[in-house]
């Protein structure tokens, strides 16, 4: 099976309005820019569901589907440096579910494992609790939480070679690993695209059996949320 596409606008065919899509990344770090960049050139594709930590910034990463109103519903956990974000969730224009971070990875990876649900403390007592089950367990209290999948994931690599076997960088190890698991359909845009034996079989963090459609993408932004240098 050749899992190798061109580019970014092949690499999303088929997503369509009203689809859940999750995306990997954490603030602007480790995001998939190039599908994203793709996906906000199609303004006819609307109504998304987007599962991610956060929603980038104003002018970059999801900002950009914020912007052109391509997005229905975000499960995330934090509303982060967005503006646009924070404007449609407040007027009720965006739903928002708000999850913490850790249940929200947990969420994912419970997905991708085949779980359906799980049991966490965290949250409980809170808004997050309301309508859900809870239970007792050596005298601590827990709320049940529901796994999350998407009709696509969408993820980026540092590294990845023609068969999808994938290597995140540093901070991009956060919510791509899991998040390439738990979709129908996986696509990967990696920095450097490289033949079936060139990756260290220890090194590989997503075996390529999840991965269905990768590219190589080019002139990668990098950019930071908030830099800070000394004077």
């Amino acid at each position: 099976m050749n899992k190798v596409v061109k580019d970014a606008e092949e690499a999303i065919r088929g997503i369509q309005s009203g689809m859940t899509l999750m995306l990997g990344g954490f603030g602007l770090c480790g995001i998939p820019e190039k599908c994203i960049a793709a996906l906000a050139n199609k303004p006819e594709i609307k109504d998304l569901t987007c599962i991610s930590n956060n929603a980038g910034v104003d002018d970059f990463g999801l900002g950009f589907l914020l912007q052109n109103h391509q997005i229905k519903k975000m499960i995330s956990s934090y509303v982060g440096e967005n503006d646009e974000f924070e404007r449609q969730m407040l007027s009720g224009e965006l739903e928002v579910e708000l999850t913490p971070q850790g249940t929200l990875a947990e969420k994912c990876r419970a997905g991708g494992a085949g779980i359906p649900a799980f049991f966490t403390p965290t949250g409980y007592g809170t808004e997050i609790a309301e309508g859900k089950e809870v239970r007792e367990y050596n005298g601590k209290k827990y709320i049940l939480e529901e796994s999350l999948t998407s009709d696509f994931s969408i993820v980026k690599a540092w590294k990845g070679d023609t068969k999808g076997n994938l290597i995140f960088k540093a901070t991009a190890r956060n919510f791509n690993p899991i998040m390439a698991m738990a979709g129908k359909i996986t696509i990967a845009e990696v920095e450097h695209l490289v033949e079936p034996g060139e990756l260290d079989p220890n090194e590989i963090h997503t075996p390529g059996i999840y991965v269905h459609r990768i590219f190589e993408g080019k002139d990668y932004e990098k950019r930071i949320e908030q830099r800070t240098v000394r004077s």
